[in-house]
């Protein structure tokens, strides 16, 4: 009978290769609990992210790897995940406790459906697996609360603030803090006392990703965050017409400005499929995203088109990846957040590890 080796079934592995990273998973360290019992090999794959969107893909090519060696009769892989923490260009700046990767979702103008974006990635990474919370850095018009269908105050342990959590996000916003119909009138300083409060006079305990909700434009609570809390980096949502295009570029540019490196760019309302003949109209043009991202050398994560139910879902605190999951646009919105995960992923190997603060 054959006996199977260690080194052979490590030397097998090597020919799986990370596409993002680009270098084979025993290099990369993925291989963990290498088991060998007669012609059964069992292991463990340990990916950088549950959202990770080849973990499938990774995993049938392993065990066919594998299965291809002399004196195997089966193979066993587990996958898990350890997300890993990008490193910020600052790194002067003090790491939340127990937070591994802040990410901002911003925008040039209003009105392109940054929110929405940021609510609905937020809460698909969490259906993905990932621990997450959301902080809505938007302070003079705070609708994360109500995508999320959240109401009340937030409360105190004593020590600090207690975020509000709802499918599986952990929440701060002003929203919480003012009246409904009550306009939050104040001018910089008093935007980044309370961006830095909502950042770490927190208890966020573990968190694999926190998403930030920018207010739109290039504006104070940007240059607050820069000046806080090391930030893995942003992403941008855009429209396809050129007035959207043209203040997204200037987004792009702000954050590549305060050293804060740029994930990637959405494009939202992309086209609207009609709901009686499926034809696809563009209402705001087509491809103005992707050629922007594309002019731009940044990352394009991905196409959301217009679709009633994110309105309504937004509207009565439904997300669409949580109330439709299986549909063709939620299948969109995963998507960009397994691209945006893979994104972190690669940052985190590009620069050394921030060694995340202990929860204390």
């Amino acid at each position: 009978m054959t006996v199977v080796a260690e080194s052979a079934v490590l030397d097998a592995l090597r020919s799986v290769k990370d596409p993002d990273l680009h270098r084979d998973i025993v290099a990369l360290g993925f291989v963990k609990d290498l088991k060998i019992d007669g012609g059964l090999v069992a292991f463990t794959i340990e990916l950088t992210t549950p959202a990770c969107p080849v973990k499938d893909a990774m995993r049938d090519q392993s065990r066919a790897a594998v299965m291809a060696l002399a004196g195997v009769s089966a193979v066993e892989v587990k996958m898990t995940a350890s997300v890993r923490a990008a490193r910020a260009i600052d790194a002067d700046l003090a790491a939340i406790p127990g937070v591994k990767n802040i990410v901002a979702v911003g925008a040039g103008k209003g009105g392109v459906g940054k929110t929405t974006l940021a609510v609905n990635l937020a809460a698909a990474l969490s259906a993905l697996g990932s621990r997450v919370g959301m902080i809505d850095g938007d302070i003079y018009g705070p609708n994360v609360p109500i995508m999320l269908g959240l109401k009340g105050q937030l409360e105190s342990d004593g020590e600090k603030i207690v975020p509000a959590e709802k499918f599986g996000i952990k929440v701060v916003s002003m929203g919480f803090l003012a009246a409904d119909d009550s306009p939050v009138i104040w001018r910089g300083p008093m935007l980044h006392s309370v961006v830095k409060q909502f950042f770490h006079d927190v208890r966020w305990g573990e968190l694999d990703y926190l998403v930030i909700d920018m207010p739109p434009g290039t504006g104070d609570v940007a240059l607050s965050l820069s000046q806080t809390v090391p930030v893995a980096g942003a992403i941008v949502v855009t429209t396809p017409q050129e007035v959207s295009l043209s203040d997204s570029r200037r987004a792009v540019r702000m954050y590549q400005k305060l050293n804060i490196p740029v994930l990637g760019l959405i494009e939202n309302m992309s086209y609207f499929v009609c709901p009686n003949c499926s034809h696809e109209s563009d209402i705001f043009g087509r491809g103005g995203g992707e050629r922007t991202a594309t002019e731009m050398d940044v990352p394009f994560l991905g196409r959301i088109p217009i679709y009633e139910p994110i309105r309504q879902g937004s509207d009565t605190g439904h997300p669409l990846v949580i109330s439709e999951p299986d549909s063709p646009v939620s299948r969109a919105f995963f998507a960009a957040a397994e691209q945006l995960a893979a994104q972190v992923s690669i940052a985190s190997f590009r620069k050394p590890v921030i060694p995340v603060a202990p929860v204390g």
